[in-house]
């Protein structure tokens, strides 16, 4: 059991992330933390598996958290462990190897369990994910999505009592959603405790035993699984939660006809090194003042094709064009600007404010105005690596339209939003496209996609599909 008794916590003195939480979860059951960017359900998640204390320094924190009556804060965090996994937002900040087997058996071997079991358990959590494909491979040749699962499959190998996952599906795709999905179901039957943070909310109807919704640091409401889904569309949309249902996917499908305008990819082909070939034969065409989503399964190539448009990588056969011309590499640097799926590699000032000046020099108004249209105007002196993933992501995206490139791209932008975020972060991109950029968008958030989005590339396998 888990009891989390009259708990407030900050940061700094200055900044309060938690007030007054009372919250007691039961063995066996799945609880789900929700509520807007920055509300603090990381920040309970991190008081569960003991990061918070433990980690925290010059914090500012009373009450108490106990896990079957073991007081954390009094409680190395190697002990903690033994009962408490956690899959984190970015999955990359748990990896300790560089090759994906060592990754699932890390947590098993550091715990000194035998080999033999360590072996069984590795092979137990791959057959349940059916996570085959990414054996034998290298952390840094996965995707966002494969990293993501695999961190799930590291902690699932461990088979802890509890399980703390925060946003677990931000970079997965719909057959990635399906396992987790399966996963949680087979937990619950086997007694785990499992606590989810989460923005992406329909895949847990039928799971959650509770829903604690979180506003400014402080329990607002505690729901039933079933009177939470039951909640109407304005009444979620109200508390600044993301779709209950799942969002159907309906846009018309790229063209592929080359005409002279915009930027066009004519049969273009994809490797590193001298691997086998990501992408193959691909021609599509985006006019200026329109929309793409490209979207995908999870290791097919999306991210990869992204960054040979933005001129990050050269393609091996094929060309592409802007305006009818030929756009060589050092050409679509220069007109092109990319949201990264982990904005941690782009973020490189000590202050929000003067990471938007990196990008807009004497742009002092627009930088202002940006900052309050993103809700991080009274961020603005903070590290930028102090902020929330969905802060980080929002931060990102000002640097993107205060760079004005003609072709602007981003790769899963959604990741960590919540409603309200995700529909200025999609009013935005409307509004860039009309103002004339070429905006490409990664993504498999179909309720993001079609809130901003005029067509749609979908990449499986070294093909484009229609399907």
């Amino acid at each position: 059991m888990i009891q989390i008794e009259n708990v407030s916590f900050g940061y700094s003195n200055e900044n309060g992330a938690l007030h007054n939480i009372d919250l007691t979860v039961n063995k066996g059951e799945c609880i789900l933390l929700c509520g807007e960017s920055g509300c603090g359900k990381t920040t309970i998640t991190k008081l569960v598996n003991g990061l918070i204390p433990h980690f925290t320094d010059k914090c500012v924190l009373s009450g108490k958290v106990t896990v079957n009556n073991v007081n954390v804060a009094e409680t190395e965090l190697y002990q903690l462990a033994i009962t408490t996994g956690s899959v984190f937002q970015n999955p990359k900040s748990q990896f300790f190897n560089l090759d994906t087997d060592s990754e699932l058996a890390f947590g098993l071997e550091n715990e000194g369990v035998a080999p033999e079991l360590i072996e069984k358990n590795v092979k137990a959590a791959v057959s349940s994910l059916k996570i085959e494909n990414l054996l034998g491979r290298s952390i840094f040749s996965l995707s966002g999505g494969e990293k993501q699962i695999l961190a799930f499959g590291s902690v699932l190998a461990m088979n802890t009592e509890i399980l703390v996952l925060d946003e677990p599906t931000a970079n997965l795709d719909t057959e990635g959603i399906i396992k987790l999905q399966d996963q949680i179901r087979k937990l619950k039957e086997t007694g785990h405790t499992v606590i989810i943070a989460e923005h992406r909310l329909y895949f847990l109807e039928g799971l959650i035993d509770r829903a604690v919704f979180i506003k400014n640091g402080e329990i607002i409401k505690i729901y039933s699984g079933r009177d939470f889904f039951a909640l109407s569309d304005d009444e979620r949309i109200e508390m600044g939660l993301r779709t209950l249902k799942p969002e159907l996917l309906s846009l018309p499908f790229v063209e592929k006809t080359i005409t002279g305008k915009g930027l066009e990819v004519e049969n273009l082909a994809c490797r590193y090194k001298h691997n086998s070939y990501i992408i193959e034969n691909l021609s599509f065409r985006i006019d200026y003042g329109e929309v793409l989503a490209i979207t995908g399964c999870n290791g097919t190539g999306k991210t990869t094709l992204i960054r040979c448009l933005c001129g990050l990588m050269k393609e091996k056969k094929g060309k592409i064009y802007l305006d009818g011309q030929v756009v060589k590499l050092r050409k679509r640097r220069k007109q092109s600007f990319c949201v990264m799926q982990d904005v941690n590699h782009q973020l490189f000032s000590d202050s929000v404010y003067g990471e938007c000046e990196q990008t807009g020099k004497d742009k002092k108004e627009e930088i202002d105005r940006l900052l309050e249209d993103f809700d991080l105007l009274d961020m603005k002196e903070r590290h930028p690596m102090s902020l929330s993933g969905g802060q980080k992501q929002r931060l990102a995206i000002v640097t993107a339209i205060l760079s004005e490139k003609r072709i602007l791209v981003f790769d899963e932008p959604t990741s960590g939003l919540d409603y309200r975020h995700m529909c200025e972060v999609s009013a935005v991109i409307k509004k860039l496209a009309k103002a004339g950029h070429i905006v490409i968008v990664v993504s498999h958030d179909n309720e993001f996609i079609m809130s901003c989005c005029d067509k749609v590339l979908r990449i499986c396998k070294k093909e484009v599909n229609t399907l």
